[in-house]
Parts: C-alpha cells; structure tokens; sequence
C-alpha cells in the first residue's frame, strides 16, 4: 500500500496560530512533520508492530488536532510569515578620517544585529541565522545556526534569549537552543527585548506586545508610531521607541504612561534609572525613566545604535556613515571615529571595550581605553586581527530531540498537562508549588509527559517558575 498522508493546518484570525501538522503513515512506520506554515518544520518518526498499528495511532492524532481546530489544507497556499529586515542603504562617506583602534574582528558573513557581551564571551547573530561565540581573546567556540536571521540577542538573569526572523525566541542557555517563544505570525519582528520571563516586541508597523512566560499575550496595543525599532523592559515599564519617539507603558496593563516626542528612533539602550533613543535626526536622547528628557548627545549623521558604560558616565553611538562616537554624561564630544568595517547596527561597551557588530558583518572589538584613544588621533593604531572560525566548526541548529531517562536522579521533575486547549508545566517534585506553571520549552511540550531538569528557580515577580538545565524526557 503507498504512503498516506494527512495534512492539516490552523490559522486563526487573530494570528495567534499559524502552524500546519502533517501525519504520514508508510507500511508500520508513523511520520509527523510540524511547525510554522511556510517552514519546513520538526519531524517525528516512530516504527511500530504492524501497519495497523501505525494507521490507528495516525488516527488518534489527527483526531486531536481537528478537536482542536486544525483542518485539511493545501500546502503552498497559505503564506510564511512577513519579515521586514532593515534597508541596506549604502553608507554615506565617513564622517571620521580617523580611524578606531580595533583590536580585533570577525566576519560573520552577512550583516548583523545580534550582538551580546559579558565577562566571559562575544556574540554576535547575523541576518544569515548564524550566531557565532568568541573569548575576549578573539577565538571562536561555538556556533548555533538558527532558521532565519538574527534580531537580537538579549539576556534575562541567567538565560540566554535569540530572536528569529521565523518568528521564534530560542533559548540559547543550553547545549542546544530550545525555542522558548512563538511570536504571533501577523506581527512583523523588529525588535526584543525580556525581562523575567515577560517578552516584550516592537514591530514594522509600530506596535508594541508583551508575552508571559507560558507564550501567552499580556496585552497588546497600536504605538504612536508607524514603525518601531526599540524595545527595553524593566520590572517596571516597557520603553517603546517609534517613528514619533519613545513611549512608556505599564508592563502589567499596557497602559500608557508618558510619550517623548524626538526624532525617529532606530535603536535602544537602558541603564537603572534611564533610556537612550539613537534617531534619525543624528541625536542620541538621554531620557529619564519618567519620559523626562536629560540630555541630547549630536551625532553627524543618523544614529543607527548606542550604549553606554555601566555607571552611565560615558555614551556612545555608530552613526550611518561608518563612525563611533564617545561623549562624556555632560554631552561633550571626547572622540569620533571610523570603524573601518562599515556602520554599528548594534553595540556594546564592556570593560574599556566598545564591541560593534555591521553593516558588513563584522563583530569587531575596539580599544576604548582613554590612552588607545588618544594614540588613535595621533595616528597610531594596531593592526586589525582578522578572525576566522575553526574549518570544522559544528553549527548546531535548534533540537525537540531530548535524552530519555528512566531515574530523576537528583533533578527536578516536570509535567506537561492541557489546558485550555494549550498544553502547560507544572512541577510534580515535592517542595515546590504545584499549582505554578512552569517556564519550558514549547516545542518539546506533550500531554502527560514527564521530565527532568536540572531545576527550577521562581521568578523575581513570582507566581511561576523557569526552568534550567537540559530537559531529560522521563520514561
């Protein structure tokens, strides 16, 4: 008998659905492939005793997914998700002559946004899905290749957190990364940011969201604006940065708290008590957490990114013709100058190093110790080290696949239970709050099944717990 195969899809108005669910079955063997309309997908194989077997389980499969709304479709009619990247706009001429004192740079192969840095490592994430990891001493290390390009990279306590351009946040904490988030098809990504497990999204036509830690909305709302690159988000409030400026939201309600009108803003940074708007009119704007505005820092050309050092007494910014800029908190200018590897779509200052990834590609790692400097504008600058990744690098790539264990062992067990219509985690060891959901990987999530972490932490707001470690499926 030739193959049979079933293929269903749900996509639902609101856009909070858009995911197809394909069940073939071929003599004894049952295959499911699923995901994003538009993607190639997961794909699960299981061989059983006998055709009979494998046909009835077929069954029992798409018999829950029509309960739950899915339907027989054609494949290729629906559509993938939109993606908007940024415009290359060629680079204007340097508004530097002088060039930075970079240490070191890594071509990552195509243009970047994704870039993160703390005291053990540098990532950056490019528009091809390819994140890369280097020391502070320019090795690489690691690589994962994700399904799309790169958005951003963002940490939340000790998790790691990738956004994609296929619409998913991965969790990059582990050995391999898990997808953490399903971001609503019908919202066109620009940007993300997190913080305690709250996700919050900016989008090309200007709206603003926040998703719990279970993937689902809290609120969501038109901006100000027509299209918006920034995002922030504290314990407090989620900072929206738009084409009308920057707007502060209650992250509990959505509402409205204040709006600061500057110029387009095409990047965000925050520090304890204030937020940074780097905008089209060449400024960076200084706000307070209350919409104030407290200083304004002039650029020569649009300011595509910004950051500061951690105690706020230096700002910086890469504008689009290719150069970075150092002002003192006060607004003056301390230094200006070219990178060499195009303009910084995203940066960030660590330990008298101002790492930039580009317009070209490049994650380069600047001096910006105050005696580099001043050699810099003299004229004295190192020789770049050109970084190359190690020929047989692996690329790992996102997994549902988990190891199978039959003992708990000294881990922490979990349990997927359904809802709703949607499946949940809820901690089934002992000593914890049984009726808390749990933070966990949503595509490895079924009925019923267990399994183990190496342990959950309650969140800062509480209520709910995230889990770490790499999940064990428990047999």
């Amino acid at each position: 008998m030739p193959a049979q195969t079933t293929y269903l899809e749900l996509s639902e108005d609101s856009g909070s659905a858009h995911k197809f669910y394909e069940v073939t079955v071929d003599g004894a063997d049952l295959t499911i492939r699923y995901g994003r309309i538009g993607d190639q997908g997961q794909v699960k194989k299981t061989t059983y005793a006998d055709a009979a077997k494998a046909t009835t389980e077929a069954a029992k499969k798409i018999g829950e997914k029509v309960r739950k709304g899915y339907a027989p479709a054609v494949i290729g009619q629906r559509a993938k998700r939109s993606v908007s990247r940024r415009a290359m706009v060629p680079a204007s001429a340097p508004t530097s002559k002088t060039l930075a004192p970079v240490l070191w740079r890594y071509r990552s192969g195509s243009p970047a946004f994704g870039i993160f840095v703390d005291g053990d490592r540098c990532m950056v994430g490019n528009e091809s899905g390819v994140i890369t990891t280097l020391t502070h001493q320019a090795e690489v290390i690691q690589q994962y290749r994700l399904p799309d390009g790169v958005k951003c990279i963002v940490a939340d306590d000790g998790w790691l957190y990738a956004g994609c351009d296929d619409g998913n946040v991965y969790d990059l904490s582990g050995k391999v990364p898990r997808m953490a988030y399903r971001i609503s098809p019908d919202i066109d990504i620009y940007w993300l940011d997190i913080h305690d497990g709250v996700l919050g999204v900016s989008d090309a036509r200007g709206g603003i969201c926040t998703i719990d830690h279970d993937d689902e909305f809290l609120w969501r709302r038109q901006g100000r604006g027509s299209y918006a690159w920034m995002v922030r988000c504290d314990a407090d409030a989620v900072y929206h940065g738009h084409s009308k400026g920057v707007t502060g939201y209650d992250w509990r309600t959505g509402q409205e708290r204040w709006h600061t009108t500057t110029g387009a803003v095409l990047f965000g940074w925050q520090e304890r008590d204030t937020v940074f708007a780097g905008t089209s009119n060449s400024q960076v704007v200084r706000l307070g957490k209350d919409g104030a505005t407290h200083r304004v820092y002039k650029a020569s050309a649009s300011v595509y990114s910004c950051a500061t050092s951690p105690d706020g007494r230096y700002v910086f910014a890469g504008d689009s013709g290719s150069s970075v800029y150092c002002f003192q908190e006060d607004g003056t200018l301390l230094w200006k100058l070219r990178t060499g590897c195009g303009s910084a779509y995203s940066m960030q200052y660590h330990d008298e190093r101002l790492y930039i990834v580009t317009t070209d590609g490049s994650l380069a790692c600047i001096d910006a110790s105050e005696a580099a400097i001043k050699a810099a504008q003299s004229g004295d600058v190192p020789e770049v080290v050109d970084v190359k990744a190690p020929p047989r690098i692996a690329q790992v790539a996102p997994s549902s696949t988990v190891e199978v264990v039959h003992d708990s062992g000294s881990g922490v067990v979990v349990e997927c239970y359904e809802q709703g219509g949607r499946v949940r985690v809820r901690v089934v060891s002992s000593g914890y709050h049984h009726d808390w959901r749990v933070q966990f990987p949503s595509d490895i999530r079924e009925p019923g099944a267990r399994y183990v972490v190496e342990g959950v932490r309650e969140a800062a707001r509480g209520g709910f717990y995230r889990s770490y470690g790499e999940p064990r499926r428990l047999v």
